[in-house]
């Protein structure tokens, strides 16, 4: 396998990845030219988009499964059925938290944002009620359609998302009368609806093939598809709720409602440069089994993982970050000068997604994924020791806390995923290893270092 055929896979998911990580960071553009930017940031940033995360986590990982299992018709119609049953269930987990008491147990008791931020951030949970059927019903549809080679449609999925926001974010600089959190959540809830929709209709002609083949060897049964599901799911979960975590513990750092303000600004353009990365996951998880893709996957990983840096390096060494958060942003200037500060924090995150991305992306491949909630949780605790000492000390900002909390996790999650492969890096190395390779005199194979 080349780096080229490499790259046309990753191109139309990257640019899908790319494509979805602008739209935090062009809704909080939005957001901050409407009445009250402050508190419409901090009940979207803070409240709304963590816990509608947190709901739709355990269905997030429906694109690796998919990309991993659906390869006949009876896999396809069981993970289907799973899909759908588990979407019910927790949108129905999201309408409570929206429409009843529910919520103010969660958002005042566990949360606690300021004040003025509650009624904005009811609001926007109630809008984003499609959010999970959209997403688990999309991400599904994705992975058939990788699975059969069809992943242009991916990236042509995520324009029309884009554009659905767009057009629902236009209206709202028109009505400026109208709360910035209901012009974020609804812009949100319709994009993504209409992508999941889009995918529906392209993926049909995938589907139809899948139904079509037989099953081979031993059929994938529920009990098989739970065990490899589960993992993923807890993983997504415990990797979710550091989000919320995150908010309360902003909540009760110095300067609450600025540090809420300015999250999904940093976070939305670290999502941006961090999803080129996200995306070489299904890349590696697709052609893994190819002959001479260990080697190239390799490569790719290195040569992405140091572009990354590098953009995102010059970001901070130069006028580019405090320009993008004041005038593309929109944020005041005592916000754009936070912002610019935290930016510096977020530079190991961003180079490390991609790497991150080559270990689970191993791991799903050889339905090994019991090791992927492990790194996470191991993410989460080392985080949420950081966002301690941010709350014991009360010394700094709680948004660089935050931000430093996220890049240790980070890297202790990459320090647990190294370790867990590499019984399935030598095996890789071995399988790929030239019939003439060289032996050391007691006639075992002398294999190179990945």
């Amino acid at each position: 396998m080349t780096l080229s055929q490499i790259r046309s896979i990753w191109a139309p998911l990257a640019m899908s990845w790319v494509l979805m990580g602008l739209e935090l960071p062009l809704v909080s553009a939005v957001v901050a030219r409407l009445a009250q930017p402050e508190i419409h940031l901090a009940a979207y940033g803070g409240v709304v988009f963590p816990l509608s995360m947190l709901i739709e986590s355990p269905i997030i990982m429906l694109l690796a499964a998919a990309t991993a299992l659906a390869r006949d018709g009876r896999a396809y119609h069981l993970i289907r059925r799973f899909m759908m049953i588990s979407v019910a269930a927790l949108t129905a987990l999201h309408a409570l938290l929206a429409f009843t008491p529910l919520f103010e147990l969660v958002v005042l008791t566990i949360v606690k944002p300021p004040p003025e931020v509650v009624e904005p951030a009811r609001l926007g949970l109630r809008l984003m009620l499609p959010w999970t059927w959209s997403i688990a019903y999309r991400r599904f549809n994705h992975g058939v359609m990788i699975r059969d080679g069809r992943s242009r449609f991916v990236g042509l999925g995520t324009l029309v998302r884009l554009g659905a926001l767009a057009s629902v974010l236009t209206f709202g600089l028109f009505h400026r009368e109208l709360p910035g959190i209901a012009v974020a959540s609804g812009a949100v809830a319709f994009g993504v609806l209409s992508e999941a929709i889009f995918a529906g209709v392209v993926a049909r002609p995938s589907i139809r093939r899948l139904r079509a083949v037989p099953a081979e060897g031993e059929a994938l049964s529920f009990a098989r598809f739970v065990a490899f599901y589960t993992p993923l799911a807890l993983t997504s979960l415990i990797h979710l709720v550091i989000t919320p975590i995150m908010a309360a513990s902003l909540t009760r750092m110095p300067r609450p409602l600025e540090s809420l303000a300015v999250w999904p600004v940093v976070t939305g353009i670290g999502f941006t440069l961090r999803s080129v990365g996200i995306a070489f996951n299904e890349v590696v998880v697709s052609t893994l089994e190819r002959p001479g893709a260990p080697r190239a996957l390799r490569h790719f990983m290195f040569r992405l993982s140091g572009l990354t840096f590098v953009i995102h390096l010059i970001m901070v060494a130069t006028p580019l970050a405090g320009l993008y958060f004041a005038s593309v942003s929109g944020l005041a200037p005592a916000l754009a000068g936070m912002a610019a500060n935290a930016w510096w924090l977020a530079l190991p995150a961003t180079c490390l997604a991609v790497v991150q991305s080559w270990y689970t992306g191993l791991l799903t491949a050889h339905r090994q994924t019991r090791a992927i909630p492990e790194a996470v949780t191991l993410s989460v605790v080392a985080s949420g020791l950081v966002l301690a000492a941010g709350i014991g000390l009360q010394r700094s900002l709680g948004l660089y806390i935050g931000v430093a909390g996220l890049g240790l996790g980070n890297l202790a999650m990459l320090a647990w995923l190294h370790y867990r492969t590499r019984s399935i890096r030598a095996g890789l190395r071995l399988r790929d290893m030239p019939p003439t390779a060289a032996r050391d005199p007691r006639g075992t194979v002398d294999i190179p270092e990945v």
